[in-house]
């Protein structure tokens, strides 16, 4: 009975985060995902974590990477596909492997990202750090 109403509890916070963040609602909408983060939902975790100017250390609970890899360590997809994208665009090639590799255990359309293995990507992030390309057909 009591896990029932912690799912509505988290039903009910997002519903008000998407009234508040879609539909303008009033109110805040940053209190609403530190709780659901803090209380384990690791998509709540991702979505937080994508407000954040700076990566952080993993080490760090509370930083970017720290929440990504705390969601991706909760079984949440796309937080490796995240983490392989700060690895790129910090120019840490290996790393972006490395989490490529992790995000493929869920989605096979990064598995072929991998084989791939592009240096070089099209987005306005990888054009300022050197690394950037046009847009191919399977973009």
């Amino acid at each position: 009975m009591a896990r029932r109403d912690v799912h509505e509890k988290r039903d009910r916070l997002w519903a008000r985060y998407w009234a508040i963040r879609e539909a303008h609602g009033c109110g805040f909408w940053t209190p609403i995902l530190w709780h659901l983060a803090l209380g384990g939902d690791c998509s709540a975790m991702v979505t937080l974590a994508d407000t954040f100017d700076r990566p952080g250390r993993m080490a760090d609970r509370f930083s970017r990477a720290g929440l990504y890899r705390r969601a991706d360590r909760g079984g949440y997809e796309y937080a490796a596909q995240h983490l392989a994208m700060d690895a790129f665009n910090r120019g840490d090639r290996a790393g972006y492997r490395y989490w490529l590799r992790r995000a493929s255990r869920f989605d096979p359309d990064y598995l072929t990202q991998m084989k791939r293995f592009e240096t070089r990507l099209p987005h306005q992030l990888a054009r300022k750090r050197g690394r950037g390309r046009p847009y191919r057909w399977y973009d």
